[in-house]
């Protein structure tokens, strides 16, 4: 591990201890001496690449939420028919639900923040978005926008649920949808 100034990856170690310190403890549970003892840089050098938490904060959650935006970009983007479009948002409400437990508490950790302060709702607006763009590749805006909050909800219910409703019964309520 590089020192010092010749340590370009520094921000990136930093931000990805610090989504790491979310998961495990929650936004409350995450200080600047936490992140920094897990990114194994000195205290002095987190306020030279982050002035505040809060800047680090925003910045984590938005390299998060473009990871996400990633994967439903991936996922829409291997479709060319209807039925594939609507395959893979089935595919994709399975992929969420059945992710890490990092990604399941990630996602809720900024939900809390975006329920709570403008400054995150910027960022999950943004990142909604990015989501709809990738469905409107499929479907029409408002189908797009309803598919959204779709996935988003059925990834959740089936995260949470001691009984995760089947691949039969999204590709069910997918079809509803997008017929």
């Amino acid at each position: 591990m590089a020192t010092g100034r010749n340590d370009p990856e520094r921000r990136d170690r930093i931000i990805g201890a610090a989504l790491d310190l979310i998961a495990e403890s929650g936004v409350a549970g995450t200080s600047h001496r936490k992140v920094a003892a897990r990114a194994g840089v000195p205290l002095g050098s987190m306020t030279y690449h982050f002035a505040s938490r809060e800047e680090l904060l925003r910045e984590a959650f938005s390299r998060f939420a473009q990871g996400i935006s990633k994967v439903f970009e991936e996922y829409l983007d291997s479709a060319t028919t209807p039925a594939e479009a609507r395959k893979a948002v089935a595919d994709l409400v399975h992929r969420l639900s059945d992710a890490s437990r990092r990604e399941l508490v990630l996602t809720h950790e900024l939900y809390t923040l975006a329920a709570r302060q403008p400054a995150y709702r910027q960022l999950t607006r943004a990142w909604m978005q990015r989501s709809r763009t990738s469905l409107e590749r499929h479907f029409d805006p408002a189908t797009a926008r309803q598919l959204d909050a779709l996935i988003e909800g059925l990834s959740i219910h089936r995260a949470l649920d001691t009984e995760p409703h089947t691949r039969k019964l999204t590709l069910e309520a997918v079809r509803r949808l997008t017929s």
